[in-house]
C-alpha cells in the first residue's frame, strides 16, 4: 500500500453520519435524512465540547508512514520557508538526524527567516542539547526549552509538553508522532527496523490552529510569539473539502480524553486502536469493553518490546478484561510501534502525539488531528490492516482466532465492496487461510509477575526500614522540607504580587 496518501473531505455532516448518538441507526450507505438538521448540529455541539476545538473546513491532508515519509517531507518543507518556521517536538535528539534538521534551520535563519524551536527539558535529559543548537543560535534562531526541572517545583516535571510539529509560514503544518532522532530510523546494518509510527501533512485554515497551538505552549517558556507569525484563518484560502479539529491539549483540561470516551461510546462497527503506552483507565477499558459487547470490533495494536520497558508489563497486565469482553489485542512484532491513532466505523480518524494514558490526557501538552471523513478514515484502515500483518494476536486459552477483515456488513476498502464479485469471494478466501496461519500467542499470568515484583519490593522497604531507619525517615524528611520551602517560597511570590496590585500607582508627572 502507499506510504501516503490524499484524503478528500465530505462536509461535516456526512463526516458525522453515524457517529451521531441522537440520530437513529442507519445502514451505514443509508444517507441521513434531511430532517435532522437539530440532531447533526446537537452532535456536532457534542464533538466540540467533547474536544474542546470547533470543526475547521476547507483544508487538505497527506497521511505520513514512518521516519521515511516524514524526514524527507520536513526537510524539503523547511528549505522552502520564507518568513516563519516553528517547530514543537518533545525530542530533539543529538545525532546524525538531530544534526542535518539544525543545518537546514540554521540555513533558513541566516536567511532571514524567523526560526523558532521548542523541545521538552525531560526528552531532551543528557542529550547535550545546548552544543546541538549552538549552530542554529549562532544563525539567528532561537530555541526554547520546556519546564526545566527546578528546585522550587517539587511537582512541576510530571509536565511535559509531548506534542510533535512543524508549521512553515503558515501555509502547511505536520501533526506526528514522530521526534527527530536516528531511533526512528532504525540501523540496517545492525538488522534493527525502523520504528513504526503515524502523521499528517495540513493544508488549509485548520493551519492556523497549529500555529496557535504552538504559539500557547511557545508563551509558557517566556515572550510571546509576534501576531504577525500567526496567520488569520479567514485570508486563508480553501486548500481541500477536509473537515477536522486540531486538539491541543493542555494539563488538566482532559479535551482528548472525553472525545475518547465519547468515540468509544457512540461506534456502532469498528474502532481500532494503536497505541504506544497504553495504560488504560478504569473508565476508559470499561468503555471498550462495553462497545465490544455491544457488537463493535474494537481492537488494540501496541508494542510487543517497548522503550520504556516497565510500560510493557503494565499493558499486558490490563490485557485480561479486555479480551474477555471480546476486545482483540496485537502486539507488534517490529523494534517499536510508536503511533498513537484511531479509526472508528471508516468515518472519523485520530492522528498526533496522544498516547492511552493518564500521563497524555492529563498532565501533558499534547496534540492531535480528529478527522471526520469516510476517504480519510479508508485509508487509515488500510493501513491499519496492513500493520495486523506484521502483529501477533494475543488471545485468552480456548480463544477462537478471528479473521482481520471486519465481522460487520461495511469493508473498509472501497475494492471490496463490489458484492458478489470474483474480488471479494478471492479475499474471504485468502483472509480464511490467513486467519489459520496467522501468528498468535494465548495469555499467560502477567498480573502473576507484576504482583511479585510489587511484594518483593515492599518486602525489601520493610526490611530497610526495621534494620536501617535511618535510610527511609531522612529521604521522607527531605522530601517534606523541600516540598515545604517551595509552597512557602511560593506563598511569598503570591503575596508579594498582591500587595504590588493594591498599590495606588503614581500619577503622571
Amino acid at each position: 500500500m502507499p506510504t501516503a496518501a490524499d484524503a478528500s473531505i465530505r462536509p461535516s455532516a456526512q463526516g458525522l453520519k453515524g457517529l451521531m448518538p441522537t440520530i437513529p441507526l442507519l445502514p451505514p450507505d443509508h444517507g441521513v435524512p434531511e430532517t435532522l438538521p437539530r440532531q447533526r448540529l446537537l452532535a456536532e455541539q457534542a464533538f466540540s465540547r467533547a474536544a474542546g476545538a470547533p470543526l475547521t473546513e476547507g483544508n487538505r491532508l497527506v497521511l505520513l508512514r514512518d521516519a521515511a515519509g516524514h524526514y524527507p517531507v520536513w526537510l524539503e518543507a523547511i528549505r522552502t520557508a520564507t518568513h516563519c518556521i516553528h517547530l514543537e517536538n518533545y525530542i530533539f535528539a543529538n545525532d546524525a538526524i538531530g544534526r542535518e534538521f539544525v543545518a537546514a534551520l540554521a540555513e533558513r535563519a541566516r536567511a532571514g527567516v524567523q526560526v523558532r524551536v521548542l523541545c521538552d527539558w525531560l526528552g531532551n535529559f543528557g542529550s547535550r542539547s545546548s552544543a546541538l543548537f549552538r549552530p542554529l543560535h549562532d544563525a539567528g534562531g532561537e530555541v526554547r526549552i520546556f519546564n526545566r526541572f527546578r528546585v522550587d517545583s517539587p511537582f512541576g516535571w510530571f509536565t511535559r509538553d509531548h506534542r510533535k510539529s512543524l508549521t512553515i509560514d503558515g501555509r502547511v503544518g505536520y501533526v506526528t508522532g514522530v521526534c527527530i532522532s536516528t531511533r526512528w530510523i532504525g540501523s540496517e546494518a545492525d538488522g534493527v527496523p525502523p520504528w513504526r509510527d503515524t502523521g499528517v501533512q495540513v493544508e488549509g485554515p485548520a493551519v492556523t490552529d497549529i500555529v496557535s497551538a504552538f504559539a500557547q505552549a511557545w508563551a509558557t517558556c517566556g515572550s510571546a510569539l509576534p501576531p504577525e507569525e500567526i496567520p488569520d484563518s479567514r485570508h486563508i484560502a480553501p486548500a481541500g473539502d477536509t473537515a477536522l479539529r486540531v486538539i491541543a491539549s493542555t494539563p488538566y483540561t482532559s479535551g482528548l480524553y472525553r472525545l475518547d470516551q465519547l468515540i468509544a461510546s457512540v461506534a456502532r462497527e469498528t474502532l481500532w486502536l494503536t497505541d504506544a503506552y497504553f495504560v488504560g483507565t478504569p473508565t476508559y477499558v470499561q468503555a471498550l469493553c462495553a462497545a465490544s459487547q455491544d457488537g463493535v470490533d474494537v481492537r488494540l495494536l501496541v508494542p510487543s518490546s517497548s522503550d520504556l520497558p516497565l510500560v510493557s508489563p503494565l499493558s499486558r497486565a490490563g490485557y485480561r478484561p479486555l479480551l474477555a469482553a471480546g476486545v482483540r489485542v496485537f502486539e507488534w512484532n517490529g523494534s517499536m510501534i510508536h503511533a498513537k491513532t484511531a479509526v472508528a466505523d471508516g468515518r472519523w480518524a485520530r492522528v498526533g502525539s496522544s498516547n492511552l494514558n493518564l500521563a497524555s490526557w492529563i498532565s501533558n501538552y499534547e496534540l492531535d488531528i480528529a478527522v471526520e471523513d469516510s476517504g480519510f478514515a479508508e485509508a487509515m484502515e488500510a493501513m491499519y490492516l496492513d500493520d495486523l500483518e506484521n502483529a501477533t494476536e494475543i488471545v485468552l486459552a480456548g480463544q477462537q482466532v478471528k479473521p482481520l477483515l471486519p465481522r460487520h456488513r461495511r469493508q473498509p476498502l472501497r475494492a471490496w465492496r463490489e458484492k458478489g464479485s470474483g474480488v471479494t469471494t478471492a479475499m474471504r478466501l485468502g483472509n480464511t487461510v490467513a486467519t489459520a496461519l496467522r501468528q498468535h500467542r494465548v495469555l499467560g499470568a502477567v498480573e502473576s509477575g507484576l504482583t511479585a515484583m510489587a511484594g518483593l519490593l515492599l518486602l525489601l522497604l520493610a526490611v530497610v526500614a526495621i534494620h536501617w531507619p535511618a535510610l527511609v525517615t531522612w529521604p521522607i524528611a527531605g522530601f517534606s522540607l523541600w516540598f515545604a520551602f517551595s509552597l512557602l517560597a511560593r506563598a511569598w511570590r503570591l503575596h508579594q504580587r498582591l500587595r504590588a496590585s493594591r498599590r495606588p500607582s503614581k500619577p503622571p508627572s
